[in-house]
Parts: C-alpha cells; sequence; structure tokens
C-alpha cells in the first residue's frame, strides 16, 4: 500500500507495472474508513498481483479531476495507466472482494 498525491502520482501509478487499485478517500468519510482494512487486506493477499494506492481527495484535487470523482470513496482499478473499472461509495467486504477479483480477470482477458 502506498500514499500518492498528485504530485508523484503519475511515477507510482501510471508507471506501475502491476494493476493499481486507486482508492480515492478523505479522512472524515466514514464509509472510507469502512472500506480502507478491507482494501489493506486484499492488497495483503494480491501482493504481487496488485498494488494498492491511497488518495486523500481534499489534499489531491488533480487525481480527483482525472477519475471524475463526485463522491468518496471512489475506487478505481487501472492497467498500465488505462481504468480497467470504476467503484463509487463503499460494498461490504464479500462484493468488494468480487469486484476487485473479477475486473482483475476482465484486464486479463
Amino acid at each position: 500500500m502506498v500514499d500518492a498525491g498528485d504530485g508523484e502520482f503519475g511515477a507510482v501509478v501510471d508507471e506501475a507495472s502491476l494493476p493499481v487499485l486507486v482508492d480515492v478517500w478523505a479522512p472524515w468519510c466514514g464509509p472510507c474508513r469502512m472500506v480502507s482494512p478491507v482494501l489493506e487486506r486484499l492488497a495483503g493477499e494480491l501482493a504481487g498481483d496488485l498494488k494498492l494506492v491511497k488518495v486523500n481527495a481534499d489534499d489531491n484535487p488533480e487525481v480527483s479531476r482525472r477519475f471524475e470523482v463526485q463522491s468518496i470513496p471512489t475506487l478505481v482499478l487501472l492497467d498500465h495507466a488505462q481504468v480497467v473499472d470504476k467503484q463509487i461509495g463503499a460494498l461490504p467486504e464479500h462484493r468488494l472482494r468480487s469486484w476487485v477479483e473479477s475486473s482483475l480477470a476482465r484486464r486479463e482477458r
């Protein structure tokens, strides 16, 4: 898991060799705080297959604009800087896991 901001986002995300799950969140957001530990678990389980990057929406307006974030949490799965899938809002762990796994599988086709 890596924190990234507007300044280093390109180097951390766009140049990554692995698929990247971007979590656009804010510290005051309750649903964001509920999703965060689930994402961290998933990233640990998928280490070597997925990179988790957390972006604080309040501090990084360029990233929020790039992905047209209108509510948080917004999750964006990227592969070689291309959007594979996007999820807006919090999901229960089993649905979030299913979304990540199916999005990764879709990318591999």
